[in-house]
């Protein structure tokens, strides 16, 4: 069978670009917020802005389970067009109407559900084309489109929604996402059974052997491994989806009218975290490089309260910011499925890593949600970057005590 792994690899990657519509919430929330002040159509509570985005995250990652059992059993194809359908469906609900349910319901769980099962078709079927000393590098260039989505969607929604309003630019993302999104996805194709034995052999190319077998659900949720990966996951996801879900208004004290290209340079940083934390943890080890972003993020939190705090911060320090915190961010989505192959093996990857990608969806909804509630009771963003620089300190002694463990037996 030839190999058409670039090819598969591609068309993931042109679907992941234009999944990101979950990553340009922060444009959209501050037009629903000057809505809601100017008591013009939306009439939602503030501390309820986040909440579309926050059961986006969480539908997203549950849905994953399903979806990713799916992509292992009949291929990423069906998977994807299933995605595709829920997203179209549910931006098309929100155009309809500036009603707080219609928006749970639409942007929340039907375009989350939908993101979930196109992601889930992209990144196994690229993977399954390559060795095992690719896996970072390849999972790194799939998902990087997701993560550069903000590039160009949070100056498309500025621009159209200050010409055009909230539902027609909606209806306008939903029209170029289905035919862009439905094209790539006749590109998706799983290997044969004989390709991929093949490529175990060796006959692809160098193979690094890392997992032991290929894993059923419930013999990964018995090890250890499993739940230390499931909590830092969450702690480093939920901690770079709290930021995203406010970039936005965090950058208006220093960019005001400009304060989208904070969410363009974080997206930026956030495709480039995902390539650079793949290829490098090809080289040095999965959870050494993990260890040395986490401990980056840490610090930039801890970095972002006096920043945060202050009246006027300096342009040049907010894009910094914006740019490795996105950086650090985006090389969880290329690590922990990469960890999820390695110990688990690529037969049931769809699924295990589905199981693992609940703990993004569940740090997003928890720490966007917490950090949203904060923020309207205190009025400042300092508690949300204290909180998750907490939270990061204790993944990182988490993540040194499994790299020890995992030095010692390689010894």
């Amino acid at each position: 069978m030839k190999n058409k792994g670039p090819v598969v690899t591609a068309a993931g990657s042109v679907i992941s670009l234009v999944l990101g519509i979950l990553y340009a919430w922060s444009v959209i929330k501050v037009a629903i917020e000057d809505s809601v002040k100017a008591g013009t159509g939306f009439n939602w509570d503030l501390s309820s802005l986040n909440d579309p985005y926050s059961l986006a995250v969480l539908a997203f990652a549950f849905t994953m389970i399903v979806s990713g059992k799916i992509q292992d059993k009949i291929g990423p194809k069906v998977t994807s067009y299933v995605g595709i359908i829920l997203i179209t469906g549910g931006i098309l609900l929100t155009a309809s109407s500036d009603s707080y349910t219609a928006w749970l319901l639409g942007y929340g769980l039907m375009s989350g559900a939908g993101i979930g099962f196109a992601y889930a078709a992209v990144t196994p079927a690229a993977v399954k084309w390559f060795p095992d000393n690719k896996t970072g590098l390849i999972t790194g260039i799939v998902v990087s489109g997701f993560g550069l989505a903000s590039v160009y969607i949070a100056p498309m929604y500025t621009y159209l929604i200050g010409r055009y309003g909230i539902s027609y630019t909606m209806v306008i993302f939903s029209v170029l996402f289905f035919v862009v999104s439905s094209i790539a996805t006749l590109f998706l194709q799983n290997p044969s059974d004989e390709y991929m034995k093949n490529l175990k052999a060796g006959n692809e190319g160098p193979v690094k052997k890392t997992a032991a077998a290929d894993a059923e659900p419930g013999k990964m949720l018995k090890s250890s491994k499993f739940y230390i990966l499931w909590f830092t996951y969450f702690i480093g996801a939920g901690a770079g989806l709290m930021v995203i879900s406010f970039i936005s208004e965090m950058a208006k004290k220093g960019l005001g009218s400009s304060s989208f290209l904070a969410v363009a340079i974080l997206a930026i940083g956030n495709a480039g975290g995902r390539l650079m934390a793949g290829w490098l943890s090809d080289k040095i080890g999965r959870t050494k490089t993990l260890l040395i972003l986490f401990t980056f993020q840490a610090i930039l939190m801890f970095v972002s309260i006096p920043v945060t705090g202050s009246s006027s911060p300096g342009i040049f320090i907010l894009l910094f910011l914006a740019t490795f915190i996105g950086f650090n961010y985006g090389s969880n989505l290329s690590l922990f499925p990469s960890l999820a192959k390695d110990y688990w093996g690529i037969k049931n990857f769809g699924i295990n890593y589905g199981i693992l990608f609940t703990s993004w969806g569940l740090g997003g909804f928890v720490l966007s949600r917490v950090s949203q509630m904060v923020k309207a009771s205190t009025g400042s963003l300092q508690y949300s970057f204290l909180i998750a620089g907490s939270l990061l300190v204790i993944a990182v002694i988490v993540l040194f005590l499994l790299h020890q463990k995992e030095k010692k037996a390689n010894v």
